[in-house]
């Protein structure tokens, strides 16, 4: 019986290549101009590879491709259809994938098996998730999503197992970044790593990220008071790391940032302290963790998020230091909803909930002037997270976003200025997690030079 799984059977290659979103392939490889059916045990199979499947003409008011290879390995006389993939997860991508094979079910009346790669490749998350179908489309198995996992289909009977751990979309988000992280440090060679615990809300969903990906254990949690920092966040963070059960470490930088001022004052003499006086704290706590990072062999987590580093508010070689940015594709207003999974995770467990309360009521703040909150600079979180999602998932103009949101067009350009402005602050942020239809990374390229305006 080995020799016969040691012999190639069966030969396809893939018609369609996208060049699209995240995806090259029409750069590396040629495209298939034919393919054909395997015949298996009796059955004539017909193995579509990913985008394969994914042109329906039934399906899709615009397709991308003339050609529907799987309507021409149907027309071959195939029984059943089995498509293999590797398709990058987002929020709503699960629908979306169950819709499609739906749809082409019905159209050609045949079962089909959906199997799905499951694990972290860099910025891209893939969820498993596999699934099987009857010819009339009914759902027939399901394999868990964000994990490896086995199951059976019985195209004569239509029977499957079901194997579904039923996650809803922001436990689905929460699952893609344990994962995600877990398999970017371990494919990286990293066993343990590093986060700034700022006593806020990011840093902390992080961390709990961060403990559910690679063990408390390997979890350090670094907590680095300034001139400016509140008393609660030094308290908010120690809670966090003792609810834990992390490492936690204090090193002030405070005499650091005194004596950079004093180095520095002969240069800036006559003019007043502005942000460059801030950005010192930021960076000084970003030389902090990569010291450790190289000292001890682990890897820095940076704690921005999506709300944050769209509009530039992050300091290069500051916050955004490190090896892997999690939560960088994570609204500010999500992030909330994702630490309160964090804590009730816990609670499931008969175990208090590691966030602490002060840190999901206080307001946020960088702490890198007196009394700072983020509102100085920027509108209220559900505000600008409704203005992003527009413009960077929706591609919608100013206008359309002002009158949907009802909102006033001149705050909105302002906004979509931001954005576009710091694009050279993105390009030199570490690579992070993509888990919405438009993810900052590989799949929006946006130049960093350029005079565009809408």
């Amino acid at each position: 019986l080995g020799d016969v799984y040691k012999r190639q059977v069966f030969d396809q290659r893939k018609m369609l290549l996208p060049t699209y979103d995240v995806f090259d392939e029409a750069r590396y490889f040629q495209p298939a101009d034919r393919q054909s059916i395997a015949t298996i045990r009796g059955s004539r199979v017909a193995l579509a590879i990913c985008e394969d499947f994914w042109n329906d003409k039934q399906y899709w008011e615009r397709r991308r491709y003339s050609r529907d290879p799987v309507e021409e390995l149907v027309q071959q006389g195939a029984d059943v259809v089995i498509s293999i993939n590797a398709s990058p997860w987002n929020i709503g991508k699960r629908d979306q994938r169950q819709s499609i094979f739906h749809s082409t079910t019905k159209r050609f009346g045949l079962p089909v098996a959906y199997v799905h790669m499951v694990g972290g490749n860099d910025q891209l998350v893939f969820d498993g998730t596999s699934f099987a179908m009857t010819s009339t489309g009914e759902l027939a198995a399901k394999a868990k999503s964000f994990a490896e996992d086995l199951i059976l289909f019985d195209t004569a009977t239509g029977m499957g197992d079901d194997h579904s751990n039923h996650l809803a979309r922001d436990e689905a988000v929460f699952e893609g970044l344990v994962l995600g992280t877990r398999d970017y440090i371990r494919k990286c060679g990293f066993r343990s790593v590093l986060v700034g615990l700022s006593g806020g809300i990011d840093s902390a969903l992080v961390a709990a990220i961060a403990v559910d990906a690679v063990g408390k254990e390997n979890v350090t949690g670094v907590g680095m008071p300034g001139p400016y920092s509140s008393e609660h966040s030094l308290s908010d963070a120690r809670s966090l790391a003792c609810n834990l059960g992390i490492r936690f470490e204090i090193i002030p930088i405070t005499c650091g940032y005194e004596a950079m001022i004093h180095t520095l004052n002969p240069l800036f003499a006559g003019f007043n302290p502005d942000a460059t006086e801030e950005n010192l704290q930021s960076r000084l706590r970003g030389v902090t963790l990569m010291a450790l990072s190289n000292k001890f062999g682990s890897l820095v987590l940076t704690t921005g998020n999506k709300s944050e580093i769209a509009v530039g508010y992050c300091t290069l070689y500051g916050d955004m230091c490190g090896g892997l940015s999690v939560i960088s594709d994570v609204p500010k207003t999500l992030v909330y909803r994702l630490a309160r999974i964090a804590n009730a995770r816990y609670e499931e467990r008969g175990l208090r909930g590691p966030i602490p309360e002060n840190t999901f009521t206080k307001p946020p703040s960088a702490e890198l002037r007196p009394d700072q909150k983020d509102t100085d600079t920027l509108p209220e979180y559900d505000v600008l997270d409704a203005i992003l999602a527009g413009y960077i998932e929706r591609y919608e103009s100013a206008a359309t976003i002002a009158a949907k949101e009802k909102l006033p067009e001149d705050l909105v350009r302002d906004i979509i200025r931001k954005v576009d402005r710091n694009e050279y602050k993105r390009q030199q942020a570490a690579p992070g997690l993509r888990i919405t239809p438009k993810a900052f990374g590989v799949g929006r390229r946006f130049p960093i030079a350029h005079r565009f305006t809408e």
